[in-house]
């Protein structure tokens, strides 16, 4: 399993070098709609003891998709440093929602599943992700840090 995760880890490497190169011109471009009426999924605790991360698709757009990823970040954020399997967690979440957006929001679950599974293959050995899969996800929050905020969310690192 950990060599299929570090096989996907180096694809999303990647296409995440791609996806955050040029803002999506059609997802800045239009109209902000309403913000939406549903509400993110609500945190969990696992029958393992850790929390579980929203597995609603963003159904709002592009505002539900900022919103995902700050949540699915607090949770990264809140994985002990050597639970290997939590980081797991975040990635698989991250992969799912990266399946559910398009454009430069694409790198940001794409850049935050590489942290993911970088931190989980260091958990083992004690030691954190590599610079360059935290430089990955800085570089599209920046990307898509218009587009964010124009739908009234502030993404954070």
């Amino acid at each position: 399993m950990r060599k299929y995760l570090a096989l996907a880890a180096a694809a999303i490497a990647g296409l995440t070098a791609c996806s955050v190169s040029t803002p999506d011109s059609a997802a800045g471009s239009g109209t902000p709609g309403p913000p939406s009426s549903a509400s993110m999924a609500t945190t969990a605790v696992a029958p393992s003891g850790r929390a579980s991360t929203p597995t609603a698709a963003p159904a709002g757009g592009t505002r539900a998709a900022c919103e995902l990823f700050n949540s699915l970040f607090a949770h990264y954020q809140a994985v002990p440093a050597g639970d290997a399997d939590g980081f797991e967690d975040i990635y698989l979440e991250a992969e799912d929602a990266k399946a559910t957006v398009s454009g430069d929001l694409t790198g940001l679950f794409a850049s935050l599943s590489l942290l993911a599974i970088d931190h989980s293959a260091a958990a083992e050995s004690g030691g954190g992700p590599a610079q360059e899969s935290r430089d990955a996800v800085r570089d599209a929050v920046f990307a898509n840090a218009g587009t964010c905020t124009a739908e009234g969310v502030t993404l954070r690192l």
